[in-house]
């Protein structure tokens, strides 16, 4: 889909469909009164009626019968002007050009909504434009026939009238673009049925991601593991036939020597629980129990495109957990890389042992801060529901840092305590800890053991079990992989490229 910035009048605009603004209770403003105008009054009229209301993401279609050249008008509502903001303006377009694409329509024009009316910065109205755009019109049809039918948006054309203007909405397009097909890209991978995203296929990916945007990449197979310990990631991966993967990328743009940041992303590529076996009711959806490490890598891909002077590692451990005649079994004891000792209690536990190993590597390597991003616990959705990630940190520093981004981006997360009295459910009797707790406070016990594997480095661990997955379409999401949190953690990394996170 091409997206463009244009000077012009969005009344002239030849689009099949042009898409202007209501606010709820008022009545046309801005370019969408210049629209009114050429069209006798039409939308005027329909607000008159009540048939347009101008509520959030209501959709009125009209045709104008040629007294402009767009054949067709969406009055696209964005509720009350003084609540109004980036994420419901990025919404309300996903709705919106889902719906004109369900009509036929593939070529479509709009006007930076928001930025006049709320005061918005254009720039960032451009952004969230587009976001929603490209995420909203988002489809998985690898594995399907073609149908003669499919309908798709060929073009979005942004139309400005004031020349001044351009330069900034075209870098709001381009970041917006850049954002959004990332989040998609991880969605793709998450997507992907297990047979055809193993643990290799997902290095291949990387590899292939990294070559088109000039990464560094490398992969550490089974026996660079078996050398350097990692007892923790091989337990995990000794039930299945797949070989494992850790998949390392670095994004250099930085000063040199500089400590870079941390990426590290859970890597599941399929999860049958192991000898601590899932019901299969559901158990397909455990495919995308990699979507931690795929939002990484797809972070990577666009932070390697909008090149903020900063340097970035990412992790990802990628293993299939089965449960085979070798699988690991409940009260089994593995070493991790740093040395700790872990009891497995539950096999079904097992993002946490694989993020140990990857964790005390990113110390190893220095990397610093870290977040990791893995779809950790079902007790998160009891928590949080499918509205936020749950966040734990060692720094409340870097979490406000983390927490600005989440903002910016729409994906929200919800921080939960890390007291210590939380460390009683996972000490254990034979080893140095284990892997699960009691039923209480489990994403929290999750966490709390994620921080033994990463000394005093500043980290948060993004619990995203509760939001990796839409159920239907809303907004910007559409039923399948979220691609959350990408948006969110590239935002970290421009916002640390342009003030790092003090050092103790």
């Amino acid at each position: 889909m091409e997206i463009n910035v244009q000077r012009g009048d969005i009344t002239n605009h030849p689009a099949k469909a042009i898409i202007v603004a209501l606010y709820e209770g008022t009545a046309p403003t801005g370019p969408t009164a210049a629209v009114d105008q050429r069209l006798e009054g039409a939308i005027s009229q329909l607000v008159k009626d009540g048939e347009a209301r101008g509520k959030a993401n209501e959709l009125t279609l009209l045709h104008t019968f040629w007294r402009i050249p767009s054949p067709r008008v969406l009055v696209l509502g964005l509720g009350k002007a003084e609540e109004c903001n980036l994420e419901k303006l990025r919404n309300a377009v996903a709705v919106a050009v889902r719906h004109l694409r369900s009509l036929g329509v593939d070529t479509i024009a709009t006007v930076t909504h928001g930025a006049d009316a709320q005061g918005l910065d254009p720039e960032a109205c451009a952004q969230a434009i587009v976001e929603g755009a490209v995420l909203g019109l988002y489809t998985f049809q690898r594995h399907k026939k073609k149908d003669e039918d499919t309908r798709e948006i060929s073009e979005i054309t942004l139309v400005e009238r004031e020349a001044t203007k351009l330069r900034a909405l075209r870098r709001g397009v381009e970041r917006g673009r850049i954002l959004a097909e990332a989040a998609n890209w991880a969605r793709d991978l998450a997507n992907e049925p297990a047979n055809y995203m193993t643990p290799s296929d997902m290095a291949e990916r990387a590899k292939a991601i990294a070559a088109e945007r000039g990464l560094e990449f490398q992969v550490f197979e089974r026996k660079d593991m078996e050398k350097m310990g990692m007892g923790a990631l091989l337990g995990v991966a000794q039930g299945s036939h797949q070989p494992p993967k850790l998949i390392v990328l670095h994004y250099r743009g930085g000063k040199e020597g500089a400590t870079p940041l941390g990426l590290v992303g859970k890597g599941i590529t399929f999860d049958t629980g192991g000898i601590s076996i899932k019901p299969s009711q559901g158990m397909e959806e455990m495919k995308s129990d990699m979507a931690g490490g795929a939002a990484v890598i797809a972070a990577m891909s666009a932070i390697a495109q909008l090149k903020p002077k900063i340097n970035v590692t990412a992790l990802v451990p990628a293993t299939e957990n089965m449960p085979g005649g070798g699988a690991q079994k409940p009260g089994d004891v593995v070493r991790a890389l740093n040395g700790k000792t872990i009891e497995v209690i539950n096999t079904d536990a097992e993002g946490r042992l694989i993020l140990a190993d990857a964790l005390s590597y990113a110390c190893r390597l220095g990397l610093s801060p870290i977040v990791d991003v893995a779809t950790l616990t079902g007790a998160i959705v009891i928590a949080l529901g499918r509205a936020a990630m749950g966040a734990m940190t060692n720094n409340e520093a870097f979490l406000d840092r983390l927490r600005a981004a989440s903002q910016a981006s729409g994906e929200k997360l919800w921080q939960l305590p890390m007291y210590d009295e939380y460390k009683e459910h996972i000490k254990s009797e034979v080893a140095d800890v284990k892997n699960v707790g009691n039923r209480e406070a489990g994403s929290i016990t999750g966490a709390l053991f994620l921080q033994e594997f990463v000394d005093n480095t500043p980290w948060v661990h993004l619990d995203i079990a509760g939001v990796d997955q839409a159920e239907k379409e809303k907004g910007v999401l559409v039923k399948g992989s979220s691609g959350i949190p990408v948006r969110t953690l590239v935002n970290l990394a421009l916002s640390l490229a342009q003030k790092p996170l003090p050092k103790k």
